[in-house]
């Protein structure tokens, strides 16, 4: 997978950009707060995933502006694509734009930009990416799910049934007493639940088993063999008939929190570093080299189901690195187009690749 061609317009703080990147390397230098994480999660959006960053897609449009565009051109082999994603703002009706993502694909309406997926495979590694490990259970369910969305364009269908059937339950439990038929309307939901999560919990366990193998490994290579790293997924049942009987079982206890305590939404991945909990005993550098051999495995993952190497968008990670962890994440991205921001010019100014200047939101080749 090759970036060649990308533009926006009217992107958070950029008013205009474009660049053709380098098939091997583009370093987009630049202070904090100009825009090179900006342009970045752009690109990011090729994959019909949501921003890497959270936040709601008013917030990618700039300021006093109805709508915002991504345009790319990206190759695959012999295929060559051209994708146009429009991103409606708050004034996106008067100017005769859908409100959020829509895209195109080849001239070809695709309708909701989620609906990229599958197309344009990237994997993005940011900073908060390195608290995976310490961070919340929420930031390790939020990693599988991008994967799997990616990959499995069904998979965000699914993730939509159960988030929707979620919301619908946990307004419900919030305030059950004002509901006639309580049980029949929680026994609808809990069956809507069960049967999208049993899709998920499936789903995920098929992905993750061979992505922590990968992760274990270079986490062996990274730390040459002098402890171990191990990674399980914990998942909230077997399969969509024990998810059932679990939610029911714990119906109680829902009424009283007032949400739903049981389901996909709740669970983990556990890590342990020489046998002991990564979360809690393991040091700094010990839990970012977990995180970044889990995102070394998302793309040798990306390669082996899609058949395609995945465009690599480095944000502003290598500072956070030490020079070990740094020179090991660059001797195993080798062979994919990198994209990677950095505050430091003078650290690429030997390089082969492509560089460029992004200040106030212009870009410009250095």
């Amino acid at each position: 997978m090759i970036l060649t061609e990308h533009a926006v317009t009217d992107y958070r703080n950029i008013a205009a950009a474009s660049f053709c990147p380098s098939p091997a390397l583009t370093v987009i230098c630049g202070k904090n707060g100009q825009g090179k994480t900006n342009l970045l999660e752009s690109i990011w959006l090729l994959s019909g995933a949501r921003s890497f960053r959270g936040g709601k897609d008013l917030q990618l449009v700039r300021k006093e502006r109805p709508y915002a565009v991504v345009e790319s051109s990206f190759a695959d082999g012999e295929s060559a694509n051209h994708c146009r994603i429009v991103i409606g703002g708050e004034q996106a009706e008067a100017a005769g734009v859908r409100a959020g993502r829509s895209a195109s694909l080849n001239g070809v309406d695709l309708g909701r930009a989620a609906n990229l997926a599958g197309k344009f495979f990237a994997v993005v590694f940011a900073p908060v990416h390195l608290d995976l490990v310490k961070g919340s259970p929420e930031g390790r369910r939020r990693f599988v799910d991008a994967a799997l969305c990616q990959l499995y364009p069904g998979y965000l269908a699914v993730y939509r049934r159960y988030l929707r059937a979620l919301a619908q339950k946990n307004a419900l439990l919030k305030d059950a007493r004002r509901f006639e038929g309580l049980d029949d309307l929680l026994d609808s939901f809990d069956s809507a639940l069960a049967a999208a999560g049993g899709e998920m919990i499936a789903r995920r366990a098929g992905y993750l088993q061979p992505l922590f193998a990968l992760a274990s490994e270079s986490y062996d290579s990274l730390a040459a063999g002098s402890e171990r790293c191990d990674f399980a997924y914990e998942p909230s049942a077997a399969d969509g008939a024990e998810l059932l009987a679990k939610i029911r079982a714990a119906r109680a206890a829902d009424l009283r929190a007032g949400f739903c305590t049981v389901g996909p939404h709740r669970e983990d991945i556990a890590i342990t570093i020489a046998g002991e909990d990564a979360r809690a005993f393991g040091s700094q550098g010990q839990q970012r080299s977990a995180a970044l051999a889990l995102k070394l495995a998302e793309a040798r993952m990306i390669r082996t189901i899609a058949g395609s190497e995945p465009v690599m968008l480095l944000d502003d990670v290598l500072s956070e690195l030490d020079a070990t962890r740094r020179d090991f994440l660059l001797s195993r991205i080798e062979g994919r187009q990198v994209l990677l921001t950095s505050c430091d010019a003078a650290a690429f100014h030997k390089t082969t690749g492509e560089i460029y200047e992004m200040s106030a939101g212009v870009l410009r080749r250095a």
